[in-house]
C-alpha cells in the first residue's frame, strides 16, 4: 500500500476538491456526495461479533443494555444501509452460538436461518460455536446462506473436511473492488472439551495469515484484506491476540476480532512489521452494537480515505 497516490489525508483532499479548507467541517453526508461526484468508489464494511444467541434485546430491566441488541432490530438497521448504499459486506467475527435458550433449543438452527436472512457474506468460527461439536455445525451449516472462513485450522481428520462452505480465504468483489477475507481461530485447548473438537488441529495463526494474506494481496491483487479473527482484542500475556497480529503480519488491511467482547468506538490503529497501518476493531458482544467503515477508493482502486463508526442496536 506503500504506493498510494494520496500518501495522507490532506494531500488527497487537495486533489479531491481543489483545496483542503472548510472539507474537514463537512458533515459527513456532504463529504459523501462530493467523494461521489468526483468518481470515487465507497465500500461499505458492515460486522458483529460474539451474537450469542442473543435473538432478542436485552430486557428492559436489565442492569447494563436495557432493551439493547435484538436481531430484528439489527435487521432493521442493516436494510436502512442496504438502501443507501451500493458496495456492502457484512460480516461476523465468530461466537455466533451459545448463550440463551434459543440455542439450546434449536442448537444454531435459528441464528444461521436469521442471519441468512440478513444477507451476511462471511463468518469465521469462534470457540463457543463447537460447543455441541464438530457434528453440530455440519447439521445446521444447510441453513447458512454464507461462507465459512478459516485458514489456521486443518480439519483434515474431521467430518468437516472438503466442506464447501469452509475456505482458507474468500475473494468478493463489489463494484470494482476486490476484496480478499481469511479467518482465525484462537486455540481451543481449555476452551472446548477435546470430544467435541477431535481431529481439529490447531495451527499459529500469525504463520497462516502471513501466508494467505500474501496470496491475496499479492497473487490475486486484491485491493483491500481483511482478517475476520477470533484470537481476542488484546492480552498482557504473551498471547497472540489481533494487536500482535497486526504488528507481527504484512498485507493484511483491516482486523475485525471476537472473543473478548471488547466495546471498540473506533478501530485501534497500529504498524505492522512493513512499517504499514494496520486497523484493529471489534464491537463487543451479543449483537449491541454494529460496527460500520465506509471506505473510498480512488480511481486505481487504492484506498484513499477511511470513516468508521459503530452503531448502537
Amino acid at each position: 500500500m506503500g504506493d498510494w497516490k494520496f500518501q495522507n489525508r490532506r494531500s488527497f483532499i487537495k486533489y479531491a476538491l481543489g483545496t483542503a479548507a472548510g472539507f474537514y467541517y463537512l458533515p459527513a453526508f456532504a463529504q459523501d456526495k462530493l467523494l461521489r461526484e468526483k468518481g470515487f468508489e465507497k465500500l461499505t464494511i458492515l460486522y458483529t461479533n460474539d451474537q450469542h444467541s442473543r435473538i432478542d434485546p436485552f430486557p428492559e430491566n436489565d442492569a447494563k443494555h436495557p432493551g439493547e441488541g435484538g436481531f430484528s432490530k439489527r435487521a432493521a438497521v442493516i436494510e436502512k444501509i442496504k438502501k443507501e448504499e451500493q458496495n456492502i459486506l457484512l460480516l461476523d467475527a465468530g461466537d455466533i452460538f451459545q448463550g440463551t435458550p434459543y440455542f439450546n433449543y434449536f442448537q444454531g438452527e435459528l441464528e444461521y436461518k436469521l442471519m441468512s436472512l440478513m444477507q451476511y457474506d462471511a463468518v469465521t468460527f469462534g470457540n463457543h460455536d463447537f460447543d455441541l461439536g464438530v457434528e453440530n455445525i455440519i447439521k445446521q451449516m444447510p441453513h447458512a446462506g454464507f461462507d465459512f472462513i478459516n485458514c489456521n485450522y486443518n480439519f483434515n481428520d474431521t467430518d468437516l473436511k472438503d466442506h464447501k462452505k469452509i475456505s482458507p480465504y474468500k475473494i468478493y468483489k463489489k463494484g470494482n473492488i476486490k476484496i480478499g477475507i481469511l479467518g482465525l481461530g484462537i486455540n481451543l485447548d481449555g476452551l472446548i472439551a477435546p470430544k467435541q473438537r477431535q481431529g481439529l488441529i490447531y495451527n499459529n495463526p500469525i504463520e497462516h495469515a502471513n501466508k494467505t494474506a500474501h496470496a491475496l494481496r499479492i497473487q490475486e491483487n486484491c485491493d483491500f484484506v481483511i482478517c475476520l479473527s477470533h484470537l481476542g482484542y488484546k492480552y498482557d500475556n504473551d498471547k497472540v491476540s489481533d494487536v500482535v497480529l497486526a504488528k507481527e503480519t504484512e498485507n493484511i488491511d483491516l482486523i475485525i476480532g471476537g472473543h473478548t467482547h471488547t466495546f471498540l468506538d473506533k478501530p485501534f490503529k497500529t504498524l505492522n512489521r512493513q512499517g504499514i497501518e494496520v486497523q484493529v476493531t471489534q464491537m463487543g458482544w451479543a449483537g449491541i452494537w454494529l460496527g460500520r467503515i465506509d471506505i473510498y477508493f480512488c480511481d486505481k482502486r487504492k484506498k484513499i480515505l477511511q470513516n468508521n463508526s459503530a452503531q448502537g442496536i
